[in-house]
C-alpha cells in the first residue's frame, strides 16, 4: 500500500494552512445548518493530497468520529468506474460501444435491437429508469437473470438517441453485461482492473454480511426532523453496478490521481468518455460515460454525485486548475456536489462561487423575467423562443425528470422575483454548451423558506438559454 501511494505522489504535507481554516469552518457550518451527522473530505492539489478530513461522527449509536478513513457507499458516483469497466472491455475486444444490445443479449425485447451500450453510458438508450415500489421489490433478492428479465420488461420512453434522461436501469445492465463478458461478477472484474492496481484499498462492493471496518452507518431526516436509519435493502439488489461501492475520500484521491497521470485506457477511450453526447438532432447533452460535463466560472469540470442508503457522495475535477474536491456524507438530505463547489472555490479563487447572500442590482431586469419564463416554461414541459435548440428539443421531458420539473414550479409560484448575483462574461472564451457558443453564464437565487437555490443561466451571444442549472447553498 506505502508503494503504491507513493507513486501516486498523495502528501499531506502540501496543505495550505489558510485554505484549511476557511474549509473546516464552511464544512462544519453546513453540517449544523443541514444536520449531517458525519462529513468527510479530500482536496488535491497538481497531484497532492492537501486535505483529507473526516468532521462529525460515522456512526451515532456508537459515537464513532468521521474520519479520512471512514468508508461511505457510493451511490451514482460509481457509475464512472462502471463505464471505465466496459472500456476496459472495448478496448480488449469483447464488445463495441455501437454494438446493439440485442448482440449481447439476443433474448432481449425487440427494442434492444435499436440501443447501443453506448446509448446505456450516455443515459439515451430511453429505458425506463427503474422504481422501488412498481418494478423491484427492493426487500426481495434476486439473482442476475431474475434481474436481467425485470430489465428487459421495463418500457422504452423515447426513440433510442432522441432524448437525454438519467436511467439507473442502463447502468444496472452494463453491470450485467460486465459480468457475462468477463465471465465473473463485474465488482470483482472492476477490482482486477481497477481498484488493487491503481491503489484503491477499500473499495469494493457493499456487503452488510462482511466484515468492513470504519463502515460509516447512513442516516435519513423523517418529516419532523428527526435522524432516522437508513431504509434496509435486500443484499442482492445492493450488488448493483448503478451504484453499490464503499470506499473512502483517500480512495478517491487516488482515483483522481489515476485519471491525471492516465494510467489507464486509451487517449481515445478517455475522450470518449470525457466528451457530451450528440442527440439524434445533432445538438448535445452535458454528459459522457459516467461523468457529467460542467463549469465553474468558466473552467472546465468533470464530476458526478451519488445518492443511496441516506448517504450521498460527490466526485469534481476542475482538470485545468488541477484541483479535485471528494465529498462523502452520511445523510440523504446532504448537498455534497454543492459542497465541494463552495469548497473548491475556498482553495482556488478563480472558482469562487457569487455571493448568494448578496443583493446586487440587476443590469437588465427584463432579461430577469425573461429567465423566469423559460424556468416557467421548462416546469411545464413548454417550448418558448428564448430557449436555443437544444434546451427546446428536449424540453418535453421525461418521467425521470417529473419530480426536478414540479420542485421549480412549486418554487416559482411562491415567489416574486429573483435575486442577481452576478454574471460571468465568457466572451473572450466561449464555452461550447449543448451544441451552442455560450458567451454569458448568469447567476440568480431564489428564496424559499426551506432553503437557497442559487440558478445559473448559460447565455448565446443573442441572449438565447442553452441550458440552466440549480443547486442549494
Amino acid at each position: 500500500m506505502l508503494r503504491n501511494l507513493a507513486v501516486l505522489g498523495l502528501a499531506l504535507c502540501a496543505a495550505v494552512p489558510a485554505a484549511a481554516d476557511s474549509v473546516d469552518d464552511y464544512v462544519r457550518a453546513v453540517m449544523a445548518k443541514k444536520k449531517i451527522p458525519g462529513v468527510s473530505i479530500a482536496i488535491v492539489r497538481d497531484g497532492k493530497l492537501a486535505k483529507a478530513e473526516g468532521y462529525g461522527l460515522a456512526n451515532v449509536e456508537l459515537s464513532a468520529p468521521a474520519t479520512a478513513d471512514t468508508i461511505y457507499q457510493s451511490g451514482s458516483t460509481g457509475k464512472q468506474f462502471t463505464a471505465a469497466g466496459i472500456l476496459l472491455l472495448a478496448e480488449g475486444g469483447k464488445l463495441g460501444l455501437d454494438d446493439r444490445l440485442s448482440k449481447h443479449f439476443p433474448e432481449g425485447p425487440a427494442a434492444w435491437h435499436r440501443i447501443t451500450i453506448r446509448q446505456l453510458l450516455t443515459h439515451t438508450s430511453g429505458i425506463k429508469d427503474y422504481e422501488g415500489e412498481t418494478d423491484l421489490d427492493m426487500r426481495k433478492d434476486y439473482e442476475e437473470d431474475a434481474l436481467l428479465k425485470v430489465m428487459m420488461g421495463l418500457p422504452i420512453q423515447f426513440e433510442p438517441g432522441t432524448q437525454w434522461s438519467y436511467s439507473n436501469s442502463g447502468y444496472l445492465i452494463l453491470g450485467l453485461l460486465t459480468s457475462k463478458l468477463s465471465g465473473k461478477h463485474w465488482s470483482e472484474f472492476q477490482a482486477e482492473r481497477l481498484f488493487v492496481p491503481l491503489g484503491m484499498t477499500t473499495t469494493r462492493v457493499i456487503s452488510e454480511k462482511d466484515i468492513v471496518k470504519n463502515r460509516a452507518a447512513g442516516y435519513e431526516l423523517d418529516a419532523q426532523g428527526e435522524l432516522k436509519n437508513q431504509d434496509w435493502v435486500s443484499p442482492s439488489l445492493n450488488r448493483c453496478a448503478d451504484g453499490a461501492l464503499y470506499y473512502t475520500v483517500k480512495d478517491l484521491a487516488a482515483w483522481d490521481a489515476a485519471l491525471r497521470e492516465r494510467r489507464f485506457l486509451k487517449p481515445a477511450s478517455l475522450e470518449a468518455w470525457w466528451t457530451p453526447v450528440t442527440l439524434a438532432n445533432g445538438t448535445k447533452y452535458q454528459y459522457g460515460f459516467g461523468w457529467d460535463i460542467a463549469e465553474q466560472r468558466g473552467q472546465r469540470l468533470l464530476e458526478h454525485g451519488g445518492s443511496w442508503q441516506g448517504f450521498r457522495a460527490a466526485i469534481a475535477r476542475y482538470v485545468d486548475q488541477g484541483v479535485t474536491v471528494a465529498v462523502l456524507a452520511n445523510l440523504a438530505s446532504a448537498e455534497p456536489e454543492a459542497m465541494a463547489h463552495a469548497i473548491a472555490g475556498l482553495v482556488d479563487a478563480k472558482l469562487q462561487l457569487p455571493d448568494a447572500a448578496a443583493t446586487l442590482t440587476d443590469p437588465d431586469p427584463s432579461r430577469a423575467a425573461k429567465l423566469r419564463g423559460v424556468l416557467e416554461a421548462w416546469a411545464d414541459s413548454r417550448i418558448v423562443p428564448a430557449m436555443a435548440k437544444g434546451l427546446a428539443e428536449t424540453a418535453s421531458g421525461s418521467a425521470r425528470e417529473a419530480y426536478g420539473r414540479r420542485s421549480t414550479g412549486g418554487r416559482l409560484a411562491a415567489l416574486a422575483a429573483f435575486r442577481f448575483l452576478g454574471d460571468d462574461d465568457l466572451t473572450l472564451k466561449p464555452l461550447s454548451w449543448r451544441g451552442e457558443s455560450v458567451t454569458r453564464v448568469a447567476h440568480y437565487a431564489l428564496d424559499t423558506k426551506d432553503a437557497r437555490h442559487v440558478y445559473r443561466f448559460y447565455l448565446t451571444r443573442d441572449g438565447r438559454v442553452a441550458d440552466f442549472g440549480a443547486e442549494e447553498r
